[in-house]
């Protein structure tokens, strides 16, 4: 059965990537005593819940391994969906029966021993932010050595991940007196001078739009824009982190531009709208978007970059699992 209390504080940030602001960025929840209380009370009706059925009728599999999801391979991201050591982070994934994890920044956690964890489980690490919210990569005037250094480190980082082939690249926000194409060329412009490292380690950049609502007076929302940057670097090495639920707040019509852009589709994150929890809570049909998915031909692991409503990520793993089946 999955553990269920946690007691442990959210570890504190460390290395150049700020743990804290970028938690703030995502705008994620708290725990509190009566979220930990639902994850126990689920726990505890376990039993109850193994006769549950999907909507097409089917049975959902067992309570404590609602991960192993029939269609669509899914990454957890253990950042928004628990608490505590990272390492216990995996764990908890692994016991739900998550193929994949994803996080945030890779400073301050000790990737040896998850990359170990990940291997004794038989899991992959999909991908990890390599440079969050740094204006310097959109800022003409900015030279790019941080953020060469960021990206030659981060694809070392990748070789000890299992299944870790790409890495998250987020813009800045806007700059005073700049226009967001000069934003977007600078950016390009920087990235550029990595490609040469990125093809030496077979490693990819996925450039994450986000959205106005969520992510004010940031410099790259929606599709259209994310995939100008990639054509302009012009690298099959650089393409989007294509997040569902940014792009859902920004731009809507969510399987027409997926079909539209998929040659730009590096990677597929989700959350559903306009709360940021899991499929199931909001007004995306996830299981519509998951059959496109797999019309699309992709197969990579779908990154579940979202808050499981109330702290339940038993329940909230379930929801997935009945969203993936049809």
């Amino acid at each position: 059965m999955v553990r269920m209390s946690f007691r442990e504080r959210q570890p504190e940030p460390v290395g150049t990537i700020s743990q804290t602001s970028y938690h703030e960025e995502h705008t994620m929840p708290r725990v509190t005593r009566r979220n930990v209380l639902i994850s126990s009370l689920t726990c505890a009706g376990a039993a109850a819940l193994a006769g549950t059925r999907s909507s097409a009728g089917e049975a959902l599999p067992e309570p404590d391994r609602p991960g192993r999801t029939p269609n669509t391979p899914f990454a957890v991201n253990v950042e928004m969906w628990f608490r505590g050591p990272f390492e216990k982070r995996i764990e908890l994934a692994a016991e739900l029966g998550f193929p994949a994890i994803e996080f945030w920044p890779y400073q301050g956690k000790d990737i040896p021993a998850a990359a170990k964890l990940l291997q004794q489980h038989g899991m992959a690490a999909s991908q990890f932010t390599a440079w969050g919210f740094g204006t310097e990569l959109n800022d003409p005037k900015a030279g790019a050595e941080r953020f060469v250094k960021a990206i030659e480190e981060s694809c070392g980082i990748a070789a000890q991940l299992p299944g870790c082939d790409m890495f998250t690249v987020v813009l800045g926000n806007d700059i005073q007196g700049l226009s967001k194409q000069q934003m977007h060329a600078a950016a390009a412009e920087k990235m550029k001078q990595v490609v040469p490292i990125l093809e030496k380690h077979k490693k990819m950049i996925i450039i994450e739009p986000m959205n106005p609502y969520n992510h004010p007076g940031h410099c790259l929302y929606g599709s259209a824009d994310g995939i100008a940057i990639c054509k302009a670097v012009g690298s099959e090495w650089v393409k989007l982190n294509w997040d569902l639920f940014h792009m859902q707040r920004y731009e809507g019509n969510l399987i027409d531009n997926m079909r539209k852009g998929k040659e730009y589709i590096g990677y597929l994150q989700l959350a559903d709208s306009p709360a940021r929890n899991e499929p199931g809570t909001g007004e995306v049909n996830y299981t519509m978007i998951f059959k496109a998915i797999k019309e699309l031909g992709y197969t990579k692991p779908v990154g579940l970059e979202c808050s499981p409503q109330d702290g339940d990520y038993v329940r909230a793993a379930r929801r997935i699992h009945a969203a993936d089946t049809w």
